[in-house]
């Protein structure tokens, strides 16, 4: 009698267990898909591919240079003009403009996320004895003429070869924030002659 009690308390307590794991498996997944809605992320996947999630089809194949609301890297979401997927806060032109005006220096870095472009030392052909970094900072999604702000630093070379920072003439930063812009302003003249 003993022995029959302790199978049916065996197989009552792993029941007990199989069901408990099963119910903190289904709050962990209702959590997680609560997480999923309330964030308002939309997840793409890379171009050429398709995915199904929740009945939804993710759509593909969009430039990263995507329309005057911002870069959109995965997708765009025809509902919304194209400006789905994984928009970038910064505007396709003035990020188009800043690397084609920038485009005879090397770059250092260039993050479409944050908007922020650095280059690398330049020294200019007639001057080797003093070289130029810039930074770029794309503040905006629009094309404004205060979506764009640029850092510019200046080194000397000193006798002994060290290099030592210099004044930048204040005009130098302002001349190539008109650069960009009058470069992006072609840009989307030229793409809305497409």
């Amino acid at each position: 009698m003993r022995q029959a009690s302790n199978t049916a308390l065996d197989t009552w307590a792993s029941r007990k267990r199989a069901a408990l794991a099963f119910a903190v498996i289904g709050v962990a997944a209702l959590v997680l898909a609560a997480c999923a809605e309330r964030s308002g992320l939309e997840y793409d996947v890379p171009a050429g591919t398709k995915s199904e999630h929740r009945g939804n089809v993710i759509t593909q194949g969009s430039s990263v240079f995507g329309g005057d609301n911002g870069l959109s890297l995965f997708g765009g979401d025809e509902k919304k003009g194209g400006a789905g997927g994984a928009a970038i806060p910064v505007n396709s032109y003035l990020w188009r403009a800043t690397l084609d005006t920038l485009s005879f220096m090397p770059l250092a870095s260039a993050d479409p996320f944050g908007g922020v472009i650095i280059t690398d030392w330049y020294s200019p052909p007639e001057t080797k004895n003093e070289r130029f970094k810039l930074t770029v900072y794309i503040l905006s999604r629009q094309l404004r003429a205060d979506g764009i702000r640029v850092a510019v630093f200046r080194q000397v070379q000193g006798e002994g070869g060290t290099w030592t920072d210099s004044k930048v003439n204040k005009n130098t930063a302002d001349d190539l924030e008109n650069a960009i812009l009058t470069r992006a302003r072609e840009l989307r003249i030229a793409s809305a002659a497409q």
